[in-house]
């Protein structure tokens, strides 16, 4: 089964709407696939998305492939980039502000529901949710202008849906907002100092993407070091992620054929996240005389996790996507690339 990292997806009511992740990067979406698991429930706003002929096929047949709507292409890039965007100083792969995907997303959300309402019903978040998100993240901005027009755009999408307050909210921010730049004090980097005496087992891993919140790490390979030290005291596991983009809960584990041998908590430093845990005699023991593997964020076994292959195509395909034209690109990478172009 394919990663759902290579495959954005819209979750819809009775079923789901799939892309391939190349088509959307290269800013040329192919066909969708649309998968019924409720067809009752889908069957309303499948007429209208796909016309009476198409929306009866999909049904016998539980899916079908038709070409890709631009509104529900568009939605489907902003989720996966909310989820998976590979930001990676390191790799020169921005970050993406978190309020403009959300504004995005919301303007997303309301356009599909215009083409076929109701689709999106029982959805993860609705306009109203994805705005009142980002309403406290985009009062400056390297792309106002551009903000300015999602919010009147979202003002006059509730204001026709008689929500009168938040459609008021919406242009008063789009009154409000101003040219500027959010400031993003945490960088890539690290904090390793000198090698310690008692070094008795040390070694490097990659962060997996899908155990860690989005846009909280570096994406790069190889960002975690550890190392085992024995001193007079106690034994103790150090830990270190380098490459800290936002501050968050993480926790590292050291395993060994699945078992955990040892949690290490982690905290925020300038650049990185680094923890310590000291081991009892008998962990001390297995975890210098076996081979172990050190893991950043959950553990649950039902998590699907990346390989560094998925995640060597997914920063190929976007790092591409510096080559396309502004308009192909969401608002929250040209804001950016704005951003980028005034640090030089």
């Amino acid at each position: 089964m394919t990663h759902p990292v290579h495959t954005p997806v819209v979750a819809v009511d009775g079923g789901l709407v799939r892309f391939a992740l190349a088509d959307l990067l290269a800013g040329a979406p192919g066909p969708m696939r649309i998968e019924l698991g409720d067809a009752a429930a889908a069957e309303p706003w499948l007429t209208r998305l796909i016309g009476e002929d198409r929306a009866v096929e999909a049904i016998t047949a539980g899916h079908v492939d038709v070409p890709g709507r631009p509104e529900l292409a568009t939605l489907a890039l902003l989720l996966w980039a909310r989820r998976w965007w590979p930001a990676s100083p390191a790799l020169g792969v921005p970050p993406l502000d978190p309020a403009l995907l959300d504004l995005e997303t919301a303007v997303a959300t309301a356009a599909v529901e215009n083409v076929a309402e109701g689709m999106l019903d029982g959805f993860e978040a609705t306009p109203a949710e994805l705005f009142a998100a980002a309403a406290d993240g985009v009062a400056a901005t390297a792309v106002a202008d551009e903000v300015r027009d999602l919010c009147r755009r979202l003002s006059a999408w509730f204001d026709d849906r008689d929500d009168v307050v938040r459609a008021e909210a919406a242009a008063a921010l789009a009154a409000a907002v101003e040219p500027g730049q959010r400031a993003y004090a945490l960088a890539a980097g690290t904090g390793s100092g000198p090698a310690e005496d008692g070094v008795v087992a040390e070694g490097r891993a990659s962060v997996d993407w899908a155990r860690v919140p989005p846009g909280v790490l570096d994406a790069a390979e190889d960002t975690v070091t550890w190392r085992i030290v024995a001193a007079a005291a106690a034994t103790r596991l150090e830990v270190e992620v380098a490459g800290a983009l936002a501050d968050a809960t993480l926790t590292a584990f050291a395993t060994h054929d699945g078992e955990v041998l040892a949690e290490v908590p982690l905290l925020l430093g300038p650049g990185w996240f680094a923890g310590a845990a000291d081991l009892d005699d008998a962990t001390a023991r297995r975890a210098t005389s076996v081979h172990i593997g050190l893991i950043v964020g959950v553990t649950a076994e039902d998590i699907a996790g990346t390989t560094p292959a998925d995640r060597a195509e997914v920063v190929s395909l976007v790092r591409a996507r510096g080559a396309l034209p502004p308009a192909a690109r969401t608002l929250a990478e040209r804001a950016a690339a704005a951003a980028g172009d005034e640090e030089f």
